[in-house]
Parts: C-alpha cells; sequence; structure tokens
C-alpha cells in the first residue's frame, strides 16, 4: 500500500461518518462566524450609512463569489432552482443586513441578539413549511424552552427598549429563518458553497448599481474598525458562514441544527461586550448552560 493510500485510509477513519455529526460541526463553525455579525454591523453603520453598509456587503461579496465560480467552474443552476435562489438573495443577501443594520440604528447590538433567540424557532418553522421536515412535538418544546431562554437573558441585558428597532429585528428574523430554511433545503442538490454564491450573483447588478449611486461623497471620516467591520460582513457574515451554515442545514436537518443559533446570542453578547465594551451580566454562563442542554434535547428528538 503506497504512502499516498495510508494517509487518505487514516484520514477516513478520523473523519465523522454519520451525517448529523458533520452536520452539527459544519453548523457550528457557521453559527461561530455569524456571531460577530451583529457587533461588526453595530461597529459599521457608526461610519456607514445602514442601505449603503447593506448593498456594499452584498455587492463585495457577490463580486467574490463570482470570481470564484468562474474560477470554479461551477455549474449554473437550474431553472427550477431560481426561484428558491430568489427568495434566498431576498431573505439572506438583501432582507436580514438591511432590516438589522436599520435596527441597530435605534438599539444596541447587546439588545438586537434578544430576537436572534427567535431565529432557531423561525428556521425551524420554514424547515417544516420550505424542507418538509417532521420533528417530534418533543422537538417544539426544547426549542420554545430555549428560545424564552435566550429572549429572557437578553431582555434583562439591554437598555431603553425601541418599538421602531425591535419592529425591524422581528422583520428580520422573519426573513432570515426562510432564507436559513429555503437554503438548507436547496443545498442538498447543490452544496453550501453554491447556493449562497448564486444567490449573491443573482443580487450583484441591482446592489451593485446601487453601491456606486448611495456611496458617501467621501470616506475620509470612516475609521479603521468602521473599515473592519464592513470587511468582516461582506466576507465572513455574507459568504464564507453560509458555507458552513447551509452545509450543516442540509446535513443535520434545518430544525435540528437551527436550534444551534441559540447560543448564537451568547457569543454575540461576549463579543459586543469584548470589542463595544457593552455590558453583560455574569448570568450568562448559567443561561448558556442552560441552553446546551435545549440544544442537546432538540438534536436527539429534531429528526
Amino acid at each position: 500500500m503506497t504512502g499516498a493510500a495510508t494517509t487518505e485510509k487514516a484520514t477516513k477513519r478520523l473523519l465523522p461518518t454519520d451525517k448529523a455529526t458533520l452536520g452539527y460541526l459544519n453548523g457550528a463553525l457557521g453559527m461561530l462566524i455569524f456571531s460577530a455579525s451583529l457587533p461588526a454591523t453595530r461597529v459599521a453603520v457608526q461610519g456607514f450609512d445602514p442601505v449603503f453598509l447593506t448593498t456594499a456587503r452584498a455587492a463585495i461579496a457577490g463580486l467574490l463569489a463570482l470570481g470564484v465560480l468562474l474560477l470554479l467552474k461551477i455549474a449554473r443552476p437550474g431553472r427550477g432552482d431560481l426561484v428558491s435562489l430568489v427568495v434566498i438573495a431576498l431573505g439572506v443577501v438583501v432582507g436580514f443586513p438591511l432590516l438589522t443594520a436599520l435596527a441597530l440604528q435605534h438599539i444596541t447590538s447587546a439588545q438586537s441578539l434578544v430576537f436572534i433567540g427567535l431565529l432557531p424557532l423561525s428556521t425551524a418553522v420554514f424547515g417544516v413549511l420550505r424542507g418538509a421536515e417532521r420533528p417530534k412535538p418533543v422537538f417544539w418544546l426544547f426549542s420554545l424552552a430555549g428560545s424564552l431562554i435566550v429572549v429572557g437573558f437578553a431582555v434583562t441585558n439591554g437598555g431603553p427598549a425601541s418599538l421602531t428597532g425591535d419592529l425591524l429585528m422581528i422583520a428580520a428574523i422573519l426573513v432570515c429563518g426562510l432564507g436559513y430554511a429555503e437554503g438548507g433545503r436547496l443545498t442538498r442538490q447543490m452544496g453550501g458553497f453554491a447556493v449562497i454564491a448564486w444567490a449573491l450573483v443573482l443580487a450583484l447588478p441591482v446592489m451593485l448599481v446601487l453601491t456606486v449611486l448611495l456611496r458617501p461623497e467621501t470616506f475620509a471620516g470612516v475609521t479603521a474598525g468602521e473599515w473592519l467591520g464592513l470587511a468582516y460582513v461582506s466576507l465572513f457574515s455574507m459568504l464564507i458562514g453560509f458555507v458552513f451554515w447551509y452545509r450543516g442545514l442540509a446535513l443535520g436537518g434545518i430544525a435540528a441544527v437551527g436550534q444551534l443559533q441559540l447560543l448564537q446570542p451568547f457569543f454575540g453578547l461576549a463579543l459586543a461586550a469584548l470589542l463595544l465594551g457593552e455590558r453583560v451580566s455574569w448570568g450568562m454562563g448559567l443561561a448558556t448552560l442552560a441552553v446546551v442542554a435545549c440544544v442537546a434535547g432538540a438534536r436527539r428528538y429534531g429528526r
């Protein structure tokens, strides 16, 4: 046996063979990447108009995606996939980034994470409606319990409420849940990168034109931190994170893997405290443990 064959065989033994486990590993990595999205957006909107930020991040990610698609010669999607790709583009390329950027003008990133606790439920519901999934009844109990823990914790650690910010975040959660479920379903046919890449390319012409039209007269007042915020949400939040997230949803189940988002607020809150100096209480650790238990329970009964 050659050395290469031996290495390949050993590598295969080290890789998890269970699809659900692979799904959770990919989903967890995607969730970690997304955890920094709202704090990064919060930083970026200090220097960029929210609408310009939305179009710019989509245009940058779309250009990168187009380059990779051409370089790797990835096949075009079929006609039957175009409607789903449009739904994904409207949900996660345009809708969620725009609505959260607008909301973050009225609320803090810590407050916005209250609503991320509702995203697993939104994703699970759309997973049932669009992905033909049928989680066991106990799954919904774990999902609801985890969402209530996250929302309750985040509310006690937030600041003054804003009706405008709250309504914008609720709308963001709805369109994002639909985009996640639709993307997870389509990834089973096309693959995670192809799904988000083609969704970005579909939106690219409009986003590119709007970016040029909405660009500010000068970028002189934009700080390095604000540029980094734009870079992060363009490269990681808009493209790389979705590759892992959609693959996780496709392998492990939309409803089940979607529950990993219950942990996202806690990572996001930690980053908000570390990078933005926003207040986070010591109870975060206890709440995180409770949420982990809910995620474990949802995983067991999610398929």
